[in-house]
């Protein structure tokens, strides 16, 4: 089965003529963003190429943590948090949101020293958290066969169910006025005295003095075609399901090269973090010295593959006219295949490990493309070339739990309004201004 079972979403069947903003990208940043500014009164166009999270918002393993968050992240993520408490209320929708906590072991000296630094950090912004001992881990964790040195728990961070989550935004967003439509590629954007005065979507022009571009793993190549260097590269990530399984840990857990968490169908997400692929491609060399930093620091954790993406890629049209077909409508769904036996390995490491496991069955395998910047940090910012022109896009496998904040930011600057949070961390000019490049949190 190609990809998880999202839940379904049919998209509307008539294209407007002019609203006041579209979002391009029905992923989670881009529906929340969409709602943001429906529920603000702002006449909005969301545009998927595909379906509904069909791409990696539904992939994700559902985390929504604020704990090992890169710190410049972490005040957009607190709001995100706040969010999430009371976003099954204000959807009308369950999302599968749970406060379940995550436990993130340590199994040596320097683990744990790094650990008590991150508790440090949370403890200024009023998180209910507390660093374990072996023995209080052993208390939370009943069973694990695991050797720690202790493990930081924080109770305030919990999950959702990505393949639920971001239909359920979408569909409040239509219900607060917004046109969602779905199969309706947006192929590039249209100005009017170097100012945004619309978009062309492969049914028609869309008039709107504002447009977002929240395309998850396609924004560099769309971004591209105006002209824009936006540095971004994607790396593939394995993920799986359980079928339902009585008596594993209730909080998540994260044990060095694994991670699982309790699905609300009774099963768990079980995943790596030690074996991402990265495809080298054409864009690999065009972008390789704004990411020379985050190779240097996270080389451990990849495994770079040279294979038929480089030529898919290569193949693919960096430019194209705005009356012919795009890449978008050639490639709906990015739906990359599961790395060969990673499922099979991981839950056998699992296995070992968290005695429950043992019982634990395989439902489905799928893999994800993890949009990722040099820094690890998303963008989420105006093109100040481009009056009118705004991205979100970047998120580094972190854009699941902190969309509803990044979508709230997000409205904020296309109206106008008072920013969330400082946004300057997360400016698009951060990459040609001379800031030094920075792996703060990991990816």
């Amino acid at each position: 089965m190609p990809g998880p079972v999202v839940d379904p979403f049919h998209g509307d069947d008539d294209l407007p003529a002019a609203v006041d903003a579209v979002v391009i990208g029905g992923g989670i940043v881009g529906a929340t963003t969409a709602l943001e500014l429906a529920e603000r009164g702002v006449r909005v166009a969301l545009c998927e190429k595909g379906g509904i999270a069909g791409e990696q918002s539904s992939r994700n393993w559902g985390w929504v943590r604020i704990s090992r968050r890169d710190p410049r992240e972490v005040p957009l993520m607190a709001e995100a948090l706040r969010l999430w408490r009371g976003m099954d209320a204000r959807l009308g929708r369950p999302t599968g949101y749970v406060r379940s906590g995550i436990v993130f072991t340590c199994a040596d000296e320097a683990a744990l020293a790094e650990a008590e630094g991150w508790a440090r950090a949370l403890g200024d912004w009023q998180i209910d958290h507390r660093m374990l001992s072996p023995e209080a881990f052993a208390a939370v964790v009943p069973g694990a066969r695991l050797a720690v040195r202790g493990a930081l728990h924080t109770l305030d961070d919990g999950h959702a169910e990505p393949q639920k989550a971001t239909p359920a935004i979408a569909a409040r967003a239509r219900e607060r006025g917004a046109h969602v439509l779905t199969e309706c590629a947006v192929r590039g954007i249209e100005t009017e005295a170097g100012a945004v005065s619309g978009v062309v979507t492969e049914r028609g022009p869309i008039a709107a003095p504002a447009v977002v571009l929240a395309g998850g793993a396609w924004s560099s190549l769309f971004a591209g075609r105006f002209g824009i260097d936006l540095p971004q590269l994607k790396v593939r990530n394995t993920v799986m399901r359980t079928a339902p399984l009585a008596g594993g840990p209730e909080p998540t857990i994260s044990a060095g090269t694994f991670s699982v968490r309790e699905r609300a169908d009774g099963g768990y997400t079980v995943a790596s973090w030690d074996r991402n692929v990265v495809d080298i491609v054409p864009a690999s060399f065009r972008h390789a010295r704004a990411f020379l930093p985050a190779l240097r620091a996270e080389w451990r954790t990849l495994r770079f593959r040279v294979g038929g993406a480089f030529l898919d890629e290569a193949r693919m049209p960096r430019t194209w006219a705005m009356d012919e077909t795009s890449p978008f409508e050639r490639t709906r769904v990015l739906d990359p295949a599961p790395a060969p036996g990673e499922s099979e390995r991981v839950l056998g490491v699992v296995r070992r490990h968290l005695p429950a496991f043992e019982r634990a069955r395989i439902a489905q395998t799928w893999a994800g493309a993890i949009d990722v910047t040099p820094d690890a940090v998303p963008v989420i910012s105006p093109v100040e070339r481009i009056p009118g022109f705004f991205i979100a896009t970047g998120f580094s496998g972190h854009g699941f739990g902190i969309g509803p904040a990044a979508g709230r930011l997000m409205a904020d600057l296309v109206t106008g309004a008072t920013p969330l949070v400082d946004p300057a961390a997360f400016r698009l000019g951060r990459f040609s201004d001379g800031t030094r490049m920075e792996i703060l949190g990991g990816y």
